[in-house]
C-alpha cells in the first residue's frame, strides 16, 4: 500500500538521511504529479501527467503555511535539523519553485537558520536554468541516479520516453560537483523481466558515472515501505555497505542508510 502527502506543510517526521525534518509539498494533495514513474515510488504510480496537472499551491500560499508552521515549531521548541522539498511527485515542476525556494531560505533564516533545505529531484528540469539556480541555493540539493546503464534506468525510473540517461547525466553536470546523488538499490521482477541495479556489470556503470558527476556525497539506501510495483526487493545493507565501500575507493564520499 502507498500513499500520499494530504498538507502541503506535513511533519516534521523523522528521515533516515535528514534528522527531523519539516515538508514541503509542492504538488496536489489528492494525486502524484511526476516527470518519472518508478517502479518504487512510495507515492504510487504517476496516474496524471506533468501537463494535466491542477490544483497545485499558490507561493503565497506556501510561504504563509510556512511562516505558520515555522511559528509554531518555535513555540513549542521543536527545532527542525531540515526544511524538506519532497511530497506528492518532483518539486520543480511548480512553475513558481524558484520563487518558492527564495521565500523558504528567508523564512528559515528568521526562525531555524540553523536548518538545512534540502530538495529531493529528479533532475529532470535541471537543463532549465531558473531551476537549477533554484537548486544551487538548497543546503542539500539530493538528485537521483538509479542506474548506470541506459536500460535499467528506463525499467526502473519509467522517464518521458525522449528523456534518456545520458541527457540526466548532462544535467548532473551542470553542477559541476556541488550536489548529492541519492540511489535506490532494488531488485526484483518487473513484467516478467528481472533487474538488479546491483550487479556487477550494472555498479561498474553506475560508478563510471559517478566519477564523471563527481558528487560531494552519494547516499545509498533500498526500499523501506511498500512498493506500487510487486516483485521488487530490499537490498541487504552488507550489500549497500559494500557498494558503499567501492564508491569511496574511487575518493567519492559514500553513506548508507
Amino acid at each position: 500500500m502507498t500513499f500520499l502527502f494530504s498538507d502541503t506543510i506535513f511533519g516534521p517526521v523523522h528521515s533516515r538521511r535528514f534528522g527531523n525534518s519539516l515538508g514541503i509539498n509542492l504538488l496536489p494533495n489528492s494525486y502524484k504529479v511526476c516527470s518519472f514513474d518508478c517502479i518504487y515510488c512510495e507515492c504510487g504510480y504517476t496516474l496524471v501527467p506533468p501537463e494535466k496537472r491542477e490544483d497545485m499551491p499558490t507561493r503565497e500560499w506556501v510561504a504563509e503555511s510556512l511562516e505558520k508552521k515555522l511559528r509554531n515549531m518555535l513555540s513549542e521548541g521543536n527545532f527542525p535539523d531540515s526544511i524538506t522539498f519532497a511530497g506528492n511527485g518532483e518539486p520543480t515542476l511548480h512553475p513558481a519553485f524558484p520563487g518558492i525556494m527564495e521565500d523558504t531560505i528567508a523564512l528559515r533564516n528568521k526562525y531555524f537558520p540553523q536548518a538545512k533545505i534540502t530538495v529531493l529531484s529528479n533532475a529532470s528540469r535541471v537543463h532549465n536554468q531558473e531551476v537549477r539556480m533554484a537548486l544551487l541555493k538548497a543546503d542539500y540539493n539530493v538528485l537521483k541516479l538509479d542506474a548506470g546503464l541506459e536500460a535499467t534506468f528506463h525499467l526502473i525510473n519509467r522517464p518521458p520516453k525522449d528523456l534518456t540517461l545520458q541527457k540526466i547525466v548532462e544535467n548532473l553536470l551542470y553542477f559541476k560537483g556541488d550536489l548529492i546523488i541519492q540511489t535506490m538499490f532494488i531488485k526484483g521482477i518487473i513484467n516478467n523481466q528481472a533487474f538488479d541495479n546491483t550487479t556487477p556489470e550494472e555498479t561498474a556503470a553506475w560508478l563510471s558515472l559517478l566519477l564523471k558527476i563527481k558528487p560531494r556525497l552519494v547516499m545509498i539506501y533500498s526500499i523501506a515501505r511498500e512498493t506500487p510495483a510487486e516483485g521488487i526487493v530490499a537490498i541487504p545493507k552488507t550489500q549497500l555497505q559494500n557498494i558503499a565501500h567501492m564508491v569511496m575507493k574511487t575518493g567519492l564520499n559514500a553513506e548508507v542508510y
